[in-house]
């Protein structure tokens, strides 16, 4: 159960709930992209990000301030550098969202992507204010614990590397804070590349699989617990649903958690916890996409 609030507990409360609208693509490889949505073009499908960004917007509520992260729509700042693909323009929007962030100083975030990227920015500045009071939950099919170093470059790969401070160096100076491994628990786990998959053991951060939360929330929440932790930033991958339910995400990746579990362990860790950071990332929306394309250069819809 949540420790009682102090009146200094309260005064770090004090603040806006911002929604963060950042549609970033760039995080997310070329090569991956290519091979998980063949049927789109590489440039339509990479943006597909941005498409499903627009979309949560338009049918998730808010009560409270929005800002948009700028992001890019050209090709510019795409190559790989340090082993991070696009890096010069995915550490421009890194700065740009901590600029936006720090603007408006909130007290809890709702961040709407994009790739699973999109997280580090309203993380780092959320374990900023409440330092050891936050643990992450981070429902994923994937760990995202990649680095520079690993087969696969692309950013979104990296995020929980870079909340847990074994980033890329450049990644790490813009950040205002780091999460210990310790205080981030990786939820529905059950896919992931052999190189990176050492790293969760490496740095000691807990993993739990669908099978064990199929039937109750109760190890998760007796992690939580024993963190000390009243606070938490949970970061929901949409492909984490199971694909054989409905496909949400770039790759279809099958035996993960249905919609009703999710469902009951997000409300277990709202029950039991202050949730002040909530991300919803990598949601490609197709048949919008696809709508996109029969559309173009439809007359009157034509860009003059």
């Amino acid at each position: 159960m949540p420790h009682p609030t102090t009146p200094a507990d309260a005064s770090r409360d004090e603040g806006d709930h911002l929604r963060l609208v950042w549609p970033q693509w760039q995080g997310a490889g070329a090569g991956v992209v290519k091979e998980l949505a063949p049927e789109f073009p590489l440039g339509v499908a990479r943006r597909g990000y941005a498409v499903g960004t627009t979309v949560l917007e338009a049918i998730l509520p808010h009560e409270g301030p929005t800002a948009t992260v700028p992001v890019a729509m050209s090709d510019d700042g795409l190559e790989e550098r340090d082993g991070v693909e696009a890096k010069a323009v995915v550490l421009k929007q890194l700065a740009s969202a901590l600029d936006v962030i720090r603007d408006h100083d909130p007290a809890r975030i709702t961040t709407l992507g994009g790739e699973c990227a999109v997280s580090v920015a309203p993380f780092a500045a959320l374990a900023r204010r409440y330092g050891d009071d936050l643990a992450v939950i981070w429902i994923n099919s994937h760990p995202d614990v990649a680095t520079p170093d690993s087969a696969y470059r692309g950013y979104h790969a990296m995020a929980v590397t870079a909340l847990t401070g074994h980033g890329d160096p450049d990644v790490q100076k813009l950040l205002p804070a780091t999460v210990s491994p310790g205080r981030l628990a990786l939820v529905g786990l059950h896919e992931w590349t052999d190189d990176d998959f050492p790293n969760i053991a490496a740095w000691g951060i807990p993993s739990f699989s669908p099978d064990q939360l199929r039937a109750s929330t109760r190890p998760l929440l007796g992690w939580l617990r024993d963190t000390g932790c009243t606070r938490v930033a949970l970061h929901f991958d949409v492909d984490t649903i199971d694909s054989n339910e409905i496909g949400l995400g770039l790759g279809f990746v099958p035996g993960g958690l249905t919609s009703s579990e999710v469902h009951r362990i997000v409300a277990d860790i709202d029950g039991a916890s202050d949730v002040v950071g909530l991300t919803v990332a990598e949601f490609i929306p197709r048949q919008v996409m696809h709508l996109q394309q029969i559309l173009d250069g439809f007359p009157l819809l034509k860009n003059r």
